[in-house]
């Protein structure tokens, strides 16, 4: 199964070029400025695309999905995309979850307090998955800011330890995109981040599974 994956967008879905594949996976922040009118116009880009499923995880810039969540997910199913909110699908045959939480930051959508405000989220996340999708990485992993600070959270990467799904795939620091490895987990760690710092955007990366 070809998954290609792309994350933070943020309303330049455009002159994303995507490559053939089954599964279009966007981990979150399709928005700016975190109106409807952004969300939906991703949301139309995407459902033109020539893949045969299509999945959308929200991300802290997507404010409207978390003010409006009956909106936001009608929008996606209307347009024949799988929206995950803390909570499982399959997809192709995939085992996947996926959830827009991050550690808080600057009061945006879907923050949570580190440790047991956060770990509460983390913890229903199961065992015998194909992807797991979060907007956030794990501490450490993809989690590099510009000046070295790791920014992930700690309690996703105790929850990936345990369970191990077959990818993790994931956004938010756009620094820090490309592909990632933990020594002795079996996940392979994707930062999709397709904008730059300057306004530019990366390619997607494509996952085999």
């Amino acid at each position: 199964m070809r998954v290609v994956c792309i994350s933070d967008t943020h309303g330049r879905h455009a002159r994303v070029q995507l490559p053939s594949a089954d599964v279009l996976v966007h981990a979150g922040d399709a928005t700016q400025r975190g109106g409807f009118d952004e969300l939906e116009a991703t949301f139309d880009w995407m459902a033109a695309q020539a893949v045969s499923h299509r999945l959308f995880v929200a991300g802290n810039h997507d404010l409207c999905c978390e003010q409006r969540p009956e909106r936001a997910r009608a929008a996606a199913a209307a347009r024949g995309i799988t929206y995950l909110c803390d909570e499982p699908a399959t997809v192709a045959g995939l085992r996947v979850w996926g959830s827009p939480i991050t550690p808080r930051f600057r009061d945006m959508a879907f923050n949570r307090e580190r440790g047991a405000a956060i770990a509460e989220h983390w913890a229903a996340i199961p065992e015998g998955l194909d992807l797991l999708v979060t907007h956030g990485p794990p501490k450490g992993v993809g989690d590099r800011m510009f000046l070295g600070l790791r920014v992930g959270c700690e309690d996703l990467l105790a929850r990936v330890r345990r369970v191990q799904p077959r990818a993790h795939v994931f956004g938010h620091i756009h620094e820090a995109a490309g592909r990632h490895r933990v020594e002795g987990l079996r996940t392979e760690f994707i930062n999709a981040a397709s904008s730059r710092l300057v306004p530019l955007v990366r390619a997607p990366v494509v996952l085999e599974l």
